[in-house]
């Protein structure tokens, strides 16, 4: 039986536990606040830059020029912000799966210890009905892990595959960049 002490402590726990998982998360926002504000003050400043040299353009090739000198900084931007906002997101998810984690091998453990302790207090004869309990926690525990293990793999993947069209993006950005400046308007009939 549950003693109102083991409860408090468990209350307090669980939520020492929500304060960890909330402040984690909090963090993981702030940054992408942080990073947002960064993005919008430099953005608001080139684009400034930019406008004020296409109204000083003599003529269209130069406006050509000024289009496609922003282009492939504005490419390579965009993929620097993706992947910082890619950082702080599996970094945040980590802190939180391993707090996760955490609590879950400690909830395995009391529930383990709480197991042996109803095993040692049980009746005669009900050593058949205590191992189904302790092979089925067992069984619950594998499972867990393996469940933890595949999400990891996947996360794996994912990055992978994440790192991979990120490149793609930024070499077909800058494959469209260099072919930009070769393209020639005709003179304007006057």
């Amino acid at each position: 039986m549950i003693t109102p002490e083991q409860f408090a402590e468990s209350s307090k726990a669980n939520l020492e536990a929500l304060f960890e998982l909330s402040q984690k998360t909090f963090d993981g926002v702030e940054k992408l606040v942080e990073l947002n504000l960064q993005a919008v003050r430099a953005t608001l400043g080139e684009s400034t830059e930019h406008a004020k040299a296409l109204l000083a353009a003599k003529d269209a090739q130069e406006v050509l020029a000024l289009q496609s000198a922003l282009l492939q900084p504005s490419t390579e931007k965009a993929s620097s912000y993706g992947r910082q906002v890619y950082e702080i997101a599996t970094s945040t998810q980590a802190e939180v799966t391993k707090l996760a984690e955490a609590q879950i091998a400690a909830a395995q453990q009391k529930l383990m210890t709480l197991v042996d302790t109803a095993a040692k207090n049980a009746p005669a004869g009900s050593e058949n009905a205590v191992a189904i309990v302790k092979s089925a926690v067992t069984a619950a525990n594998t499972a867990l892990e393996n469940v933890q293990k595949a999400a990891k793999q996947a996360v794996g993947a994912a990055e992978a595959n994440f790192e991979a069209i990120t490149q793609s993006a930024t070499k077909a950005a800058e494959a469209a960049s260099a072919a930009a400046p070769k393209v020639r308007r005709a003179p304007a009939a006057a």
